[in-house]
Formats: C-alpha cells, structure tokens, sequence
C-alpha cells in the first residue's frame, strides 16, 4: 500500500486525510510543526456552498447546529455613515442540502480532527529536508527520517515544504495590506454586513445561534522590509490600537468599544504559481497558491483542493495542477477585483462604484456569472 506524508494539520491537510481515512487505499501520517492544535481560536470563516457540499462527504451535516450559522444575504454599508448600499441574496446559490454556512475554524478544525485517528498525527515534526530518489525521504529538526511514497504539502502561506523545494522563490510576498481580527457579541445585523471605507473595508458576520459575530477588517499599509518581518510588531498593543482607530475615525461605528480578543497580522499572497518538479509531490491549501481574503474563499479553496488532489490519485491521473491553477486564477482575480473596489478613496469614484453595485447586485448574468461559477462548482 502506498504511504502519503501531509506537512500540516491546517483545514486542507486535515479534510484531505479524512478522505483518505475513508478510502483506505493509502496509508498516511500526519506531520505538524507546532506542539498541539490550539482550539480555543474563537475567530470566524465562511464556507459556500461549493465546499459544504465537500464536507458532508465527511459527515459534516451530522455537526451540531447550534455551532453553525447560515447567512441568506450579503449587506454592503458606506462605513462613514452606515447607510445600505445593497445586498446579495446568498440563499439563491443553496440547495437543499448545502447552505453557505459561517463558524469558528476552530469548530471545523475540532471536526476535522475528529475523523482521524490520534496517532495519524505527529506533533513538534519540523521539516528541514526532502530527498527524492526512489522514495521520498523527509528529514525533521530531531534527525529522524521517514519515507514515503507521496509528499502532500500543506503548511499555509510561509510553508517550510515549499521553501525547501523552491529556495526564496517559496517565499511569498506582502500585498501592502494588514487585517484585524476580533469578536463581536451581540451585533444587530444576522446576515453579512460588509463596510467599504477608503483604503479598507471590514466585515462582521455571526458564527454561530449564540450572538457571537467574527470581524475582519482588511487595512492599507505600506511596510518596509524590516517592519514587515518584525513579529513584535503585529503585536504591539499600540501598534493594533492606532490601526483600529484608523478605521474607527472614518466610520460612525464604535468599533473600539465593541470588538475584542483582537489580533493583527500582514497579509502575505503567493508571487506565482510553482509547480515541483516531482510528481510525486503536491502543494495543497495556501502552500498552493494564497490570494487577497477579499473573497471569502481561502477556506473553500482549501478544501476544494484537497478533494481534487484526492480524486486525482484515486484514479491514478494527472490533473491536479491543470485543475488547480485554472481554478485559483478565477479566485485570484475576483479577490483582487474586490480587494481594489472595496477600498476606492476618491469620493468620485466611491458615487460611482456604489451605483454599479447597486446593478450589479440586481442582474442575475452578472451575480451568475461571478459567483454562481465559484459557489456552485
């Protein structure tokens, strides 16, 4: 029986070995870096439908509901003065089974996890070499080796796997933008309130039936190289306070007394895509490709990649990469496109978007055409 190596226990890695824990053509393990999986991580992720659909291959649709939520629209506000610019009805790309669905990521992790056994994965495995001859070796930080048949690497955005195969050419690059993220109790709105400002937007959305609610805000900010790399940084309290007051001045919301458990991180995105020369080695989730979070896609993505890798050497083919990369252009563009429009400055140009929105949200070749594709794959 063939053996697989994931690098990573992130959301590709985990759903990509709870469709191996079904199939049992293959053999697995898990390698983690850190020393546990923290599940305390209360902050939010959107899931449409094209990964529900996914997940209840793994029996997500027996998940307590009570920890999910299922936003029917999309609101879009002028943050400055709160007032409704338009909505997109999500409902209309749901089916009787599969909802777009908002939680916690530690809620999915916590149910990804429990589909695997506990000693599928190792923790404190560090990765610092692959050799590839006959087999694939893997070399961690405590000299031990192990051998296998395929690598599958899914260690996000800074992933050890591809730096390793591709040298700096791994790296990715900082996008000139930086996001908070926090909690909300009690918010008024219970579908997805999305706010444009200039040079950001943020989004609040419930996670859950208990009035807890995930905010996002995606903030632009030029750094150098050195503020960039600094970790301390993204976590200096001052530092965060000045970000969300930024955007606190330039909108009639008091975020500043509503959003807690903050936390602040650059925005990295992939430079290109890269393809290992193996073919026997596979990048999966962010380790693939990492595009702007401007359209609540990483998490789906992430899944949808793991499934295709899956069906791939299920069947004994070679599409994989083909498939991936046509498919994360489409994402990639759209994010890009929401990323720009988002945070137009120019009062000019903020009249005119809004009226295009506010078409754009009513013609269903458009709404078909830009997220039908993408939510009904």
């Amino acid at each position: 029986m063939k053996k697989i190596a994931i690098i990573g226990a992130g959301i590709s890695g985990l759903y990509f070995a709870n469709l191996l824990e079904r199939n049992k053509t293959f053999e697995y393990q898990i390698f983690e870096k850190k020393n546990s999986i923290d599940l305390t991580d209360g902050y939010g992720i959107q899931l449409s439908v094209n990964s529900i659909k996914l997940l209840h291959k793994v029996g997500f649709n027996k998940l307590n509901t009570s920890n999910l939520y299922f936003p029917k629209k999309v609101n879009f506000f002028n943050a400055r003065d709160l007032k409704k610019i338009c909505d997109i009805d999500l409902s209309k790309f749901n089916d009787q089974n599969n909802f777009y669905t908002t939680l916690k990521r530690s809620n999915l992790i916590e149910f990804l996890l429990s589909g695997i056994p506990k000693d599928k994965l190792l923790f404190n495995c560090d990765l610092v070499d692959i050799q590839n001859k006959d087999r694939i070796s893997l070399c961690f930080r405590n000299n031990e080796i192990k051998e296998f048949d395929y690598l599958v690497a899914s260690d996000g955005i800074y992933s050890k796997t591809k730096q390793i195969l591709f040298k700096k050419e791994g790296l990715p690059k900082y996008f000139n933008a930086i996001a908070l993220r926090g909690n909300i109790r009690n918010f008024e709105n219970f579908d997805i309130s999305l706010y444009l400002g200039p040079n950001f937007h943020f989004v609040i959305y419930p996670i859950n039936q208990n009035k807890e609610f995930s905010f996002i805000s995606i903030i632009r900010k030029e750094l150098n190289q050195e503020e960039v790399l600094n970790k301390d940084l993204f976590n200096d309290d001052i530092f965060i306070a000045n970000l969300l007051n930024q955007i606190s001045s330039k909108s009639d919301l008091n975020l500043v007394k509503q959003v807690e458990k903050i936390r602040c991180f650059p925005i990295f995105v992939s430079k290109k895509f890269q393809i290992p020369p193996s073919n026997n080695i596979f990048l999966t989730g962010d380790a693939f490709y990492s595009f702007p979070p401007s359209f609540a896609q990483g998490a789906s993505q992430s899944i949808e990649g793991a499934n295709d890798l899956f069906n791939d050497l299920d069947n004994n083919s070679s599409n994989y990469y083909k498939k991936r990369i046509l498919r994360t252009k489409q994402i990639n563009f759209r994010s890009k496109l929401n990323h720009f429009a988002f945070h137009l400055s120019n009062p000019f140009n903020v009249f005119f978007r809004n009226i295009f929105l506010k078409n754009l949200c009513k013609n269903k070749n458009f709404l078909e055409n830009y997220l039908g594709k993408i939510y009904n794959n």
